[in-house]
């Protein structure tokens, strides 16, 4: 398949992530779906509530997944042995850590305090607490990896992983619209309709830098880079990934027209539209070295997303859990998720809702891809020297 051809290819089935949940949701409501072009997104209609039989399968679901994770041998995994590093002196933390640690617990301490001088200063604080987070994360990664990080190697692809960060972002908004609101913003006058465009534009900056800081510190730990790599092997023939693209399509119009029996879709479908599209024309996928048996990268993308998703739901929740007031913080969100909202710890959303955040590690990377291939850029965020 020629250059182009593979390029239009992936175009086109971009747009069909947004095109088919509309059909669908035109199909379903004659129209418009209620709520549709509201931002940030409000909760418009009341979902279904707690369905004993459906919290129970995604609870098989959920245990299947995490048997995996923790009991990989279970599944086919072998222990892989791993040469003893060579450790030199110890690598200091770098200057943009001890920076960042400060605005952090500003940022923190202002996001739930509440604190009011002329303004109240929680409006601002989201964006400075999560680039401090990613700039302390990264010192992580450049003190456990003798120096090598996404800022000290490749500063362009910080810049990159922010600028797709943020419109990613905004594909995931959007198709919020299909499942009536599954996350709303209920502050949303806090700031004018051109100041919410910027600020939230600024905050979805956030996203895939985080994830991907995650997922290099969890490599800098033999326990994480050795435990998934030698698994099944599994190759999968063009068969195979033509129909699974095609049943990433019919998910992707079903959950405009089922908006609340698949409601779940929202984080599934892109996985096989995309990454299918991808394989189809020959392109590396977090999935392409599994055919040599190396589940890592699609296994620790996953956990990277659950580890930060706890910081997200965490700092979310404690801003607004200790006042009985109005609420003020216009990133603040809460969630209408239908049939399984029971069990919350320290989080707006329901504990079976993290389960959500392994696939959509997998999107967000793959979208990372899907930018890159388009746009001729290097998308390797991968950065060498491992000490432990």
């Amino acid at each position: 398949m020629k250059t182009w051809k593979k390029t239009l290819f992936l175009i086109v089935t971009f747009g069909l992530i947004f095109l088919l949940p509309l059909f669908g949701s035109l199909a379903k409501w004659h129209g418009l779906p209620p709520g549709y072009g509201d931002f940030p997104a409000q909760k418009v209609e009341a979902d279904p509530g707690f369905s004993l039989l459906y919290f129970s399968l995604a609870c098989v679901v959920a245990l299947i997944i995490t048997l995996v994770f923790v009991f990989p041998r279970l599944f086919g995994f072998k222990k892989t042995q791993e040469a003893p590093r060579q450790k030199g002196a110890a690598t200091p933390f770098p200057v943009w850590f001890w920076w960042s640690l400060p605005v952090l617990a500003v940022s923190w301490f202002l996001m739930w305090a509440r604190l009011k001088l002329h303004v109240s200063l929680e409006y601002y604080t989201f964006v400075p607490l999560w680039w401090s987070f990613i700039l302390i994360l990264d010192g992580l990664v450049y003190k456990r990896n003798n120096g090598a990080s996404i800022i000290s190697r490749k500063p362009k692809v910080m810049q990159l992983l922010a600028v797709v960060s943020c419109f990613s972002w905004f594909a995931f908004e959007y198709l919020n619209f299909f499942v009536l609101e599954n996350w709303y913003y209920p502050n949303n006058e806090v700031f004018s309709n051109f100041g919410n465009v910027f600020w939230f534009s600024l905050s979805y900056t956030t996203v895939l830098p985080a994830i991907f800081e995650w997922y290099l510190l969890l490599k800098t730990f033999r326990f994480f880079r050795t435990r998934y790599n030698n698994g099944p092997k599994l190759k999968v023939s063009g068969v195979f990934l033509i129909i699974y693209y095609i049943l990433g399509l019919i998910l992707a119009f079903g959950m405009g027209y089922y908006p609340y029996l698949l409601f779940w879709v929202l984080w599934v479908a892109l996985v096989p539209m995309l990454s299918a599209a991808m394989a189809l024309a020959g392109y590396w996928t977090p999935f392409t070295p599994i055919k040599n048996g190396d589940w890592s990268k699609v296994m620790l993308i996953g956990l990277a997303t659950v580890f930060n998703g706890f910081f997200w739901e965490f700092w979310n929740f404690g801003s607004e859990w200790f006042h009985d007031d109005a609420p003020t913080n216009p990133n603040y969100w809460k969630y209408s998720v239908p049939y399984l909202d029971k069990f919350h710890i320290f989080s707006e959303m329901p504990l079976l809702g993290y389960f959500g955040y392994l696939f959509f590690g997998l999107n967000c990377w793959i979208i990372w891809l899907i930018a890159a291939y388009v746009f001729k850029f290097d998308a390797d965020i991968e950065v060498t020297g491992e000490q432990s």
